[in-house]
């Protein structure tokens, strides 16, 4: 029986996280198992998600399968662009280049800040008054 040729990537970001899948095609994104303009309404987290593709000409060869969980819209983008860039890298490791100086491979640490005790929220305090 032959083989199906696949590549995975598992992308973070705050508290998203994407596992992709890579399959040769014609370009196709399921993310949740729903076309990509409907599930990321807004075009610039579209063409976010894009870009690694676009950047090593794999646009209209691949057909990418995502399954994302946890955190908003613009969190979850990032995931599926940061496994995306992965999952590239498990397909041909010269990508690695072009990837890296765009920053598409890493993971960006920024979160929420935690919320500490005696104040409202991570760092807004409440109102002072001196009588």
């Amino acid at each position: 029986m032959a083989e199906i040729v696949q590549y995975r990537g598992t992308g973070r970001r705050k508290t998203s996280t994407a596992r992709v899948i890579l399959k040769p095609g014609n370009g196709n994104i399921k993310v949740n198992k729903r076309n990509i303009d409907d599930y990321f309404y807004r075009d610039s987290l579209i063409k976010d998600i894009k870009t690694p593709l676009e950047l090593t000409n794999n646009l209209n060869n691949l057909d990418v399968i995502v399954s994302v969980q946890g955190g908003g819209l613009s969190g979850q983008a990032g995931a599926v662009r940061h496994g995306i860039s992965r999952a590239l890298l498990e397909l041909d490791d010269d990508y690695r280049q072009v990837l890296k100086k765009e920053g598409l491979l890493t993971r960006d640490a920024r979160m929420k800040e935690r919320r500490k005790y005696g104040l409202k929220k991570a760092r807004k305090a409440p109102q002072f008054s001196k009588r």
